[in-house]
């Protein structure tokens, strides 16, 4: 498992190559200004508010990139804090923003969400192969409706379990498209942390953390 607070106090390749730039601009600026000191006429002394306006900018830069470090270290430190408290989901039920769901034991369930009353909402479902395996018509008022499907298909035949895909073709009476939001529910049966983003593992489905809508325990 990797461990994102040990990357804590490691930078971005950006933000070293800024603080490497700035410090290498900084020293030349000392030693320029030191050379001009040193040989500057008595009768005609350098004006000394150019060299401190360079110190306020130089001054500005720096905290800029001290606050973007910070910045990304306090990111670091919820990601961490996100992998570990995903590792509690497994074994409960997580409900997800996902169109899949898996047909297992002569069921699959969906939610649909529609935002206004519906003229017709035609409901599609596809396999991993994205073919077409069965076709209905579903709910067309507002609001949340359940969907479960028993595995039989157009033709007839059962069709094996494994994960299937919703798709929703709703239209209001003007015939303008309506967007469903698709939920499904399954219990957690792993959590991957591999990638930039944790992964919920939801029997076959896999969606992101950030999908995750609710979380209970299995009944």
């Amino acid at each position: 498992m990797p461990s994102a607070i040990n990357s804590v106090t490691d930078s971005s390749p950006q933000l070293e190559n800024s603080r490497t730039s700035l410090a290498d601009n900084y020293e030349m600026f000392l030693n320029l200004l030191t050379a001009q000191m040193k040989n500057q006429d008595p009768l005609d002394p350098l004006d000394a508010t150019q060299f401190v306006d360079q110190l306020v900018s130089f001054s500005g830069v720096e905290q800029q990139i001290a606050q973007n470090q910070n910045l990304e270290s306090l990111l670091i430190v919820q990601s961490a804090a996100a992998q570990t408290s995903s590792v509690g989901y497994i074994g409960r039920v997580a409900t997800a923003l996902t169109p899949e769901s898996r047909l297992q034991d002569g069921a699959a369930t969906w939610q649909y969400q529609l935002p206004e009353n519906a003229n017709a909402a035609d409901l599609t479902i596809r396999d991993s192969s994205d073919r077409i395996v069965y076709r209905t018509t579903g709910e067309t008022t507002t609001g949340q409706h359940d969907f479960s499907w028993d595995g039989q298909t157009l033709s007839g035949s059962t069709a094996p379990d494994g994960v299937y895909t919703l798709e929703i073709n709703a239209a209001a009476q003007n015939g303008a498209e309506i967007t469903a939001e698709i939920r499904a529910s399954a219990r957690v049966t792993g959590i991957d942390l591999s990638g930039s983003e944790v992964i919920v593992e939801m029997g076959g489905v896999n969606v992101p953390l950030s999908s995750v809508l609710a979380l209970q325990e299995e009944q």
